[in-house]
Parts: C-alpha cells; sequence; structure tokens
C-alpha cells in the first residue's frame, strides 16, 4: 500500500485496526481513525484539504505520509441496458476492469480481485488472459470507492443538465447496494488482501454494506473456504457448474485437487460457522455439456435438503471458445426440474454483454502473464495466503 516514490501510506484497503495505529504513529488518537473512515468511505473524500473537521495540523502531517489513491480508470463503456464496465490501470501495462449493474431496486458492483486468473475455467474469458498478479487491498477497495465518486459525479451532472435522475437521489440512498467479488480473478487466491478489503466492506465506518449484500464468489479452494469462514462473514457463492466430478474436473480443474464432496462440505461448515441462510451455487449453462434433465436430477440429488440455491447462467461466448449458449428452453427446463425437487433454482439475466461485460466476459489486459494450468498443476503459484 506504499508508493515507492513517495513513501505515502495509501489509506484506502487499510481495515480500521491497521489505520488506527498508523493515527497513533502520527501522535493523534484512535477517534481520528473513524473520522478518517468518515471522510473516504462515506462522504468519498479523495484529499485530506477536505476533511473540515480534521486539525489543520493533523491534515498537514497526513499529507505528508498518506495519501487516498484509487486505480486510474483507462476506458470506459456503457451498455444499451444501462451497465457501466470499466478498465483500470493495475500499471502501465496490465488492466483489469470491474462492471456496475443498476437495477430498479439495487445497484451491483462486480469488481476483481486479481489481474488475470490462474484457476483455468475453460468456459470462461478472464481464464484464458493467463494472470498477472493478485490485486492490493488498496486497489480492491478503490474499485467500489472509485465507482461511488463516479456514479454520483454522473449523477451531479444529470440533475446540472435538467434530466430526470437515473437511480439513487437522496444524499442517504446509495448508487451502490450490493457488491459482489465475480470479477477478474479467484477471490480466495489472494486470500490476504481480499479478506481486508471484505471487513472494510462490512465496518460500519467503512461502505457499511450488510453481510448479505458482499458475496464472495469461489471456484472451489476447500481450505481457504474453511478459513473464510474463521475471518469473516460475507454471503458465499461457489462456482459448480457441474453434477458430478468427471465433468467438473474439465470444466473448472481446482476439482481435481478439491473434489465435489469435499467442496460442499466446506461450504455446509461455512454456513454452520457464519449462522448464513443459504449458499448460490452458480452453474453456467453449455449447450450438451452440462444442460440435460439427468444433470439436472443429478445436481438436486446433490443439493437437496440443504441451504443452497442455484443460479443458472446463460453462457455469455468470447472470442475462441468452443462452447455455444444453452436453448432459453433448455435452461427453463433445467430449472424446473431443480424446483420440482426442492432446490430453489433461478435464471439469471444476461446484462452487459453488448459491451463484453456480462458473466465469464471480463477479460482486461494481461499481458506480462505467468500462466499455470491446472491440468498438470493444480494452484502452486497462484494462491497467496
Amino acid at each position: 500500500m506504499t508508493d515507492p516514490a513517495t513513501q505515502r501510506i495509501n489509506l484506502l484497503g487499510l481495515p480500521r485496526p491497521e489505520l488506527t495505529a498508523f493515527v497513533a504513529k502520527l501522535g493523534s488518537q484512535p477517534f481520528r481513525a473513524r473520522q478518517l473512515m468518515n471522510w473516504i468511505y462515506k462522504r468519498g473524500a479523495g484529499s485530506f484539504a477536505e476533511m473540515s473537521d480534521l486539525a489543520k495540523d493533523f491534515r498537514a502531517r497526513l499529507a505528508l505520509a498518506a495519501e487516498v489513491r484509487a486505480p486510474e480508470i483507462a476506458a470506459v463503456q456503457r451498455s444499451s441496458d444501462g451497465t457501466r464496465k470499466w478498465l483500470l490501470r493495475a500499471d502501465a501495462a496490465q488492466a483489469f476492469e470491474m462492471v456496475f449493474i443498476p437495477e430498479p431496486d439495487r445497484g451491483t458492483l462486480c469488481i476483481s480481485s486479481q489481474v488475470g486468473c490462474a484457476l483455468d475455467c475453460s468456459f470462461c474469458a478472464t481464464a484464458q488472459q493467463g494472470y498477472n498478479r493478485n490485486l492490493t487491498s488498496a486497489e480492491i477497495v478503490g474499485q467500489v470507492w472509485l465507482a461511488a465518486r463516479e456514479l454520483e459525479r454522473e449523477e451531479r451532472e444529470r440533475v446540472a443538465a435538467g434530466m430526470p435522475a437515473s437511480g439513487a437521489s437522496a444524499p442517504e440512498e446509495r448508487h451502490i447496494t450490493n457488491v459482489v467479488l465475480m470479477g477478474m480473478g479467484e477471490p480466495l487466491a489472494n486470500f490476504r488482501n481480499v479478506v481486508p478489503a471484505l471487513h472494510i466492506l462490512l465496518d460500519d465506518f467503512g461502505f457499511d454494506l450488510s453481510r448479505r449484500r458482499v458475496t464472495l464468489s469461489t471456484s472451489g479452494l476447500v481450505p481457504q473456504i474453511y478459513r473464510l469462514a474463521e475471518e469473516t462473514n460475507v454471503a458465499l457463492a461457489v462456482s459448480l457448474h457441474a453434477p458430478d466430478d468427471a465433468l467438473r474436473n474439465e470444466l473448472v480443474p481446482i476439482n481435481r485437487k478439491h473434489p465435489i464432496a469435499e467442496l460442499l462440505a466446506a461450504c455446509w461448515h461455512y454456513l454452520d460457522e457464519q449462522n448464513g441462510r443459504s449458499v448460490t451455487f452458480e452453474y453456467v449453462m453449455l449447450d450438451e455439456v452440462n444442460d440435460s434433465p439427468a444433470q439436472a436430477r443429478a445436481l438436486a440429488r446433490l443439493l437437496k435438503g440443504h441451504p443452497a440455491k442455484v443460479n443458472l447462467i446463460p453462457f455469455n461466448p468470447f472470442p475462441g471458445t468452443r462452447y455455444r449458449r444453452s436453448p432459453a428452453a433448455t435452461i427453463q427446463r433445467f430449472r424446473d426440474e431443480l424446483l420440482q425437487r426442492g432446490v430453489l433454482a433461478t435464471i439469471r439475466r444476461t446484462r452487459g454483454d453488448d459491451i463484453d461485460a456480462a458473466c465469464g466476459q471480463l477479460a482486461g489486459r494481461v499481458i506480462d502473464r505467468t500462466t499455470v494450468r491446472l491440468g498438470n498443476k493444480v494452484i502452486g503459484v497462484a494462491v497467496q495466503t
């Protein structure tokens, strides 16, 4: 979180205990940390000069020792359905993406945890880009901070131009109501940086989001699911995509290390530890691969009687893929097979596919790649604990 050129600490991404310790080093009281968090996360302040209730001498010390620095925007795309996608610079060559999905009753921000991904899921555009590095806590939290500021700026410009408000119109309302770690990368492979970021999203003095409105999606790093149950309490989503190990080994290679039975045991443990309501199992619908009625029945047998819901995701194609999207009637029949067997199932509505912002399409810009193909090497260097 330190800029090597200036040696200033980036306060974005510092959980409250670390920020309190930093403030103490500057000779100030712990309540200053809470004030700083309020200014940064509640009010979106990007400079210490804005923080008017802080003493001038403290602001001067902060300006010398710290900064509030979010990722830099490289490009913005807007979909016809209102979805926005930002390309953010990780450095001069690398970039990652975040997506905002507006709906009448919520605004969901999909954020990334890595530049690229090493888990090599065969149906995912991000996996085909290879892997460069983990994002820092500041880069993860900075996506939410930056998106909130950008959406508020757009709203002010709309109002100034005499246009109707597009979303949250009152100061106490939020454009971003939900945050999902479903962008580029495997969040649990970047455990060390993701967990502090989750703490800030949930902290009363941070973004103050409900634990039910923050969702971490994993391909199934079982040991890290057990660790997550000890560290934080957010909604859990699992990329399942197959009802048996043979097919999941092909689609989600981490399954060769942590097969389905082991993964499900970790999921039920997470719910027990965190008093969670259910686990969401994501299931991308691939034509004539994993979409038959028999496979739906097999999936129902795995999940029936457990606190689970299935989110069926129509496959979103990308250049070079060998997969096709299941027909709508096939997806509906698959859902009905699950519902008839007592498993809650929904079909995700595709959003942002005209700007490659739909599920599985985020690719960013990964140039200096460390490619880890899990068919030959499971995890290895890609997991940061």
